[in-house]
């Protein structure tokens, strides 16, 4: 009997014993992290506001911590894709992403099926900026600002087509808000980004585009090969002081800003997250970032995990019960 209850607290010493260097073990893990290089999903093609964002955002926490950050884009689906991509990766703190309001606020009331759980399958790091949409046509549309749109599109009910980035992006939702409060009906046709829709644009092939960022069609609105009728935000934007707001043009309280945000699988230890956090909130102060959010037109944002995790959820409410309103539903 003696010799068994030996034996047993000698296991139980030994599992003891294992268990804390497997925790000290993990300790330093984390200590030591990024131990190799760091990927970072972008859910939207090159070259538009969210890869710039999501470029700038590496650099800086790369700088940071020491360790090479890879910009990997994976588009489609208005940015489910690449998100989905970030929800089931390992939560080892190597696969993180760069969403938006479209996927962590839209696409949970929008889809009837979605592939991830906002709340249950990703852990907030920071949100990193924000952007206004803007109504720009090409030079020959037959109206000039958003009064004379808003007359053709009820003149003509579903003739006038617009793009945008993906069906439940905030460009389309802002689109769909604006004709509702207008009371007309236009058609959306869907890209896969804000980066291919600027040379159908520019030659006719679709007459107007609802843009998450001035930034892909700001040079040639400047040199009158666009023209930018309104845009979403309260405020008129630093970079086009002439163009007037949604507001200001005879709807009163409009606003919508396209927002994007750092995101880590669910499971990734806080510790991470933390050491993430902290490297881009340093890396935001840097000139390099503030001019890489200057030449996209975008507000340079730093909020802790915590205050990105309650500003999600505040606006998926808010635009949870916008498409209830509105009755908009997507299948898939």
């Amino acid at each position: 009997m003696t010799s068994n209850l030996w034996h047993r607290r000698e296991v139980l010493a030994a599992l003891g014993a294992a268990l804390a260097g497997a925790h000290a073990g993990s300790a330093q893990a984390q200590d030591a992290y990024p131990t190799k290089p760091v990927k970072l999903i972008v859910p939207f093609p090159p070259g538009g506001p969210t890869d710039v964002m999501g470029r700038t955002a590496a650099k800086a926490m790369g700088d940071k911590l020491g360790q090479q950050f890879v910009v990997e884009n994976k588009a489609g689906a208005g940015g489910n894709i690449g998100t989905d991509a970030v929800a089931k990766a390992a939560a080892d703190g190597y696969t993180i992403g760069l969403s938006a309001i479209s996927s962590l606020a839209i696409a949970p009331h929008l889809y009837a099926k979605l592939p991830f759980n906002v709340e249950k399958d990703l852990a907030p790091i920071s949100l990193v900026g924000t952007t206004p949409c803007a109504i720009v046509v090409h030079p020959s549309a037959p109206f000039g600002d958003l009064k004379g749109l808003v007359a053709y599109a009820k003149a003509n009910p579903g003739k006038l087509s617009y793009a945008t980035s993906g069906i439940g992006t905030s460009n389309h939702l802002a689109a769909e808000l604006l004709q509702s409060v207008a009371g007309i009906h236009l058609t959306n046709v869907p890209y896969k980004g804000s980066s291919q829709i600027v040379p159908d644009l520019l030659s006719g092939v679709v007459p107007m585009s609802m843009e998450s960022s001035l930034a892909t069609t700001l040079q040639h609105v400047k040199a009158g090969k666009l023209k930018a009728l309104a845009v979403t935000s309260l405020k008129r934007a630093k970079v086009l002081p002439d163009v007037p707001t949604v507001a200001e043009s005879g709807y009163p309280g409009f606003e919508v800003e396209t927002w994007f945000g750092l995101i880590a699988p669910a499971a990734t230890p806080p510790a991470m997250v933390k050491k993430l956090h902290d490297a881009w909130a340093a890396g935001a102060k840097t000139p390099e970032a503030q001019a890489a959010f200057d030449s996209i037109s975008g507000s340079l944002r730093v909020t802790t995990p915590q205050e990105f995790g309650a500003f999600m959820r505040a606006e998926s409410q808010r635009w949870g019960e916008l498409i209830r309103r509105l009755g908009i539903k997507i299948d898939g």
